[in-house]
């Protein structure tokens, strides 16, 4: 960051271990988002799904990490965030992102919730290597 203004080839990574991780990577998003020129209803929508994703990494891997920047063309900015774990990788994707499963006994809305709030959502999981959930969320 140079002057407070994000430079194209610059990424935010924020290191995951903890529930002061989750609020930090949130915060940075929230702020990265602002910066960016997200309304504040957006900044707030990209810091939720950040909060999930980050939530996921705590519960399931322990640690993993949030990398968040700007990307596009001139004609369709968009944030992008990265949220990457070693954990135990999720065994059945398409029933993860479907909404109302959840491995904790929660409500299963995370990843699922996180696909709504954010414009595109890729997910890698492989048993035991880890999860990598990609979304983007664009400039309106």
């Amino acid at each position: 960051m140079t002057n407070g203004v994000l430079l194209a080839e610059e990424k935010i990574t924020v290191p995951i271990t903890s529930d002061r991780d989750i609020v930090t990577a949130r915060q940075r998003g929230c702020a990265l988002a602002a910066q960016l020129g997200y309304s504040p209803t957006d900044a707030t929508l990209i810091a939720t799904a950040i909060s999930e994703l980050a939530r996921n990494i705590v519960l399931y891997a322990n640690r993993g990490e949030i990398v968040m920047a700007s990307s596009g063309d001139g004609r369709m900015p968009r944030i992008v965030v990265v949220a990457r774990d070693e954990g135990p990788g999720i065994a059945d994707v398409p029933r993860a992102i479907a909404g109302g499963y959840s491995a904790s006994g929660g409500l299963g809305l995370g990843l699922a919730g996180v696909r709504r709030l954010m414009d595109e959502f890729e997910i890698s999981s492989e048993p035991r290597k880890g999860t990598t959930v990609t979304v983007k969320r664009w400039k309106r």
